[in-house]
């Protein structure tokens, strides 16, 4: 049991020290979200693989902030299903993959979308920033995911206040 929690308690120790190296791809993300917000661009996200819970959450967080003073900006939640993409998406919203298939962010690149996805294990699909949880658990994972986009919640915030980007 013993050596059960150990292999447990390092490999959350591994993607949580992964997640601080990927600190600087982070406050990108941020900083070009921010700036699609800024044009009026709109949060459009979806989740693969038990990610469409964590797409709602993210939609919900970015309408409505639980932080008195934070604005509330535009998002929506596609659910596990990306296919209303090319309808819904406009050139300056953003998409957030949460553990997307490898061409589920194609459609929203070729309209000028800016894609974001958050990535399981060693996956890189195609996008403008790809955020990874580095382990194969896929609850480990789905911590990281949870503080990422939490952080991203929040540095778009920072950086709408002050009106700079990343």
């Amino acid at each position: 049991m013993a050596e059960a929690l150990d292999q447990a308690r390092a490999g959350r120790d591994a993607a949580g020290t992964a997640l601080v190296a990927e600190t600087r791809a982070v406050v990108a993300a941020a900083g070009a979200m921010s700036a699609r917000f800024r044009s009026g661009g709109r949060l459009l996200a979806f989740g693969r693989n038990g990610g469409a819970a964590d797409a709602a959450h993210v939609a919900v967080e970015f309408t409505h902030p639980v932080i008195v003073g934070k604005r509330a900006l535009p998002a929506l939640s596609l659910g596990e299903d990306p296919s209303t993409l090319p309808i819904l998406g406009r050139p300056r919203d953003i998409v957030l993959g949460i553990r997307p298939a490898p061409d589920d962010l194609a459609v929203a690149r070729e309209h000028g979308m800016l894609t974001v996805a958050l990535t399981m294990g060693r996956r890189r699909p195609e996008a403008d920033h790809v955020l990874p949880a580095l382990s194969e658990d896929p609850l480990i994972a789905r911590e990281i995911h949870v503080t990422m986009y939490h952080l991203l919640w929040e540095l778009v915030h920072l950086f709408l206040e002050g009106e700079t980007e990343a």
